[in-house]
């Protein structure tokens, strides 16, 4: 007879939007329509010139985390959004990274991490002109 371990994990997902100005952790249901908690470096920190750090976002993830937990949260998919578009960087900022990492630490099972940063398609012209930035 095979022992079955029952599987009672409530699922959240987090929304990470991480640019080179600030990181912005907003973790939802699983259906992403009722809010849990959501935090930000700039909360965590008094400095402009910290808030997108890793330290800080690892504290605005661990504060994510303990409200989760207190709404009965204990899994999440991770989704992480870098500004994108036709003229923002494609690639998160350096608060991304430690902020799952924090959201792991603290006992959260980490489900499906995804990007899903904007890609353009077309779209508007970018700027710089027909010869491009001349530095």
């Amino acid at each position: 007879m095979v022992e079955r371990r029952s599987n009672n994990t409530r699922w959240g997902v987090a929304h990470i939007y991480s640019s080179y100005n600030n990181t912005i952790i907003h973790i939802t249901d699983i259906t992403g329509d009722e809010t849990i908690s959501r935090t930000s470096g700039g909360q965590i920190v008094k400095a402009d010139r910290l808030e997108s750090s890793p330290t800080a976002a690892m504290m605005a993830a661990k504060r994510a985390a303990e409200m989760a937990m207190d709404h009965g949260i204990n899994g999440i998919h991770v989704k992480i959004k870098a500004p994108g578009g036709h003229n923002g960087p494609s690639n998160p900022g350096p608060g991304a990274q430690a902020a799952i990492r924090a959201l792991s630490r603290m006992g959260l099972r980490i489900g499906i991490i995804e990007d899903i940063t904007p890609i353009p398609h077309g779209g508007c012209r970018k700027k710089g002109g027909r010869r491009g930035r001349r530095v």
